[in-house]
Parts: C-alpha cells; sequence; structure tokens
C-alpha cells in the first residue's frame, strides 16, 4: 500500500484550461462503485485549506463508496494558475471554481470545504445557489473581514512574515504538526508537512489576502435565503486552528447540523476520513 504520502504523490492529477482564467488541476474519484455500476449521485466537490492541497482529500479520493468526487488544487496551489489579481477576495476563487465546474460540464454538486476552503465554498454557493445541492463546512475558517482594520493587517502580515523568515520548509516544520491532534501517527504528520512545504509563495500570499477580508457569515446567510439546500458543520474536537466552540457558534448562527469529530485536529478529512464520508453520504 506504502505511506500516505506514497499513496498521494501516486494519485494521479488531472488538469483543464480555462476561458481567461488560466488553467487548473485536481484530482479525481471516478465514481465507479464496488459492483462496477457508475454511480449517478451528485459530485462531491472538495475544496482545501491554506496550506494544503488536493492530497489532503487522499482518503475520499480512494473510498468508492462516495461516488464521483473531485478536488481542486485552488488557484495559485500546486500546478493551477494563480488569479490575476495582487489581493483576490472570496469571490474571485468562486468564479474560477465555476468555470472549472463549467469546463467539466458538472452542473450540481455536493460542495464541501475545509478551513480556508469553507470561505471560497460559501462564497460559490452565494454565487450559483441553484447548483449547490449540499454544503458541508469542514473546521471552517471564518475570515477577518468585519475585524477593524489594524486586526486585518495584523493577522495578514504575521503569516506573510513567518513564510518570508522561515522559508516553506521550516514554516511546514513547525506549523504542519499543530493541524493535527495529539494522536497523529508519523504517516499523517508526515504528509501535512510534505503539502505545506510544497505551497507556492505566490498562491499562499493571494490566499492569505482573501483570508484578511473574507466574511463567511454573510455568504451563508446569503446562500441560505436563496437555497433550502442542507448545510452540515463539523469540527475535529482537538482543532486548535479552528476551535470547536467557534464552529458551534458559526453552526448555530447559520442554523445547521453540528458533528463532533473525536481525537481529531484540524485536518480532520484526514484523521477521521470515515466520519467525514459519514457526513457526505448523510447529505444525499
Amino acid at each position: 500500500m506504502g505511506t500516505l504520502l506514497e499513496r498521494m504523490q501516486e494519485m494521479p492529477t488531472q488538469g483543464v484550461a480555462l476561458p481567461f482564467r488560466g488553467f487548473v488541476r485536481y484530482r479525481e474519484l471516478n465514481g465507479v462503485k464496488l459492483n462496477g455500476v457508475r454511480s449517478h449521485l451528485i459530485p462531491i466537490v472538495l475544496l482545501h485549506g491554506i496550506g494544503s492541497g488536493s492530497g489532503s482529500w487522499l482518503h475520499q479520493l480512494s473510498q468508492t463508496s462516495l461516488g464521483h468526487v473531485l478536488a481542486w488544487d485552488a488557484p495559485g496551489y500546486a500546478d493551477s494558475s494563480p488569479l490575476k489579481m495582487a489581493e483576490p477576495a472570496a469571490a474571485d476563487y468562486a468564479h474560477v471554481l465555476w468555470a472549472w465546474l463549467d469546463a467539466l460540464q458538472i452542473k450540481e454538486v455536493h460542495l464541501a470545504g475545509h478551513s480556508l476552503g469553507c470561505i471560497m465554498a460559501a462564497s460559490a454557493a452565494r454565487l450559483q445557489p441553484q447548483r449547490v445541492k449540499a454544503l458541508t463546512l469542514l473546521s471552517p475558517a471564518q475570515g477577518y473581514g468585519t475585524a477593524p482594520l489594524e486586526v486585518r493587517e495584523k493577522k495578514r502580515d504575521e503569516r506573510l512574515q513567518a513564510m518570508a523568515q522561515l522559508g516553506l520548509q521550516k514554516m511546514a516544520e513547525q506549523r504542519a504538526p499543530r493541524l493535527l491532534s495529539p494522536q497523529a501517527d508519523t504517516e499523517q504528520i508526515q504528509l501535512a508537512t510534505h503539502m505545506m512545504s510544497c505551497l507556492n509563495e505566490g498562491g499562499y500570499t493571494q490566499a492569505t489576502y482573501m483570508l484578511s477580508t473574507a466574511d463567511i457569515r454573510s455568504d451563508l446567510q446569503a446562500f441560505k435565503s436563496a437555497s433550502n439546500a442542507p448545510i452540515r458543520v463539523a469540527c475535529g474536537d482537538q482543532d486548535v486552528i479552528t476551535p470547536p466552540a467557534a464552529c458551534q457558534d458559526l453552526a448555530k448562527f447559520i442554523q445547521a447540523a453540528y458533528t463532533d469529530l473525536p481525537t481529531a485536529g484540524h485536518l480532520c478529512a484526514l484523521q477521521a476520513p470515515q466520519a467525514v464520508s459519514e457526513i457526505f453520504k448523510s447529505s444525499r
């Protein structure tokens, strides 16, 4: 079978060119069930966090019972083209997301985000609510868009200074283990560290600017007013990046179901893969 990192590196990626929007790289589970019958379930589209990539969804991309699963490398990550603007907003990522899905001729989706990917997912759901049949938010980042200017700038600059001072490899060695709970094994830590060390500085910088101005609650309110699609929020009970209390508060604010993921840290899809997959299945 190989280690988690070896399995991720062996998992094939695909790419598609988008009109006027560059190129998006992604990984895909082809939707063939165990009995060989092609699934007609709505595709699950997975959006990774700020320090990660499509490989963070390794387990979900290996579970054939989920049907058709796609995980992108967001603009500026891996080989996906960066956005054209230096300081993008969440909606800029959302527009590329829908252009990517249009290129793949995918109409309706179950949209799922992790951390920063939740902000992208919420913005995309607001943009085209009729196409989102379920929305899952795993350890959601909420953005600093409603915070005072000095707070937004401080949060932004702290991230960018850490990258500049440490470099990506040392930043990954210091920060990646915090994305996991103390129960994490060596393979999980190795995979998380590798993914963070392989970030593109430009893409990470753009994502940091987006995080500093985003407001997930506004986007979720707009989506709820336009759609009856189910929304689920989940968080690892040992998440120190987006703590459970903050995720529970968001779920309460939008009147969404909340799921606690025992012994998992921030990278909950990696540490609690079966529980996350059950959330996806229950939303269908």
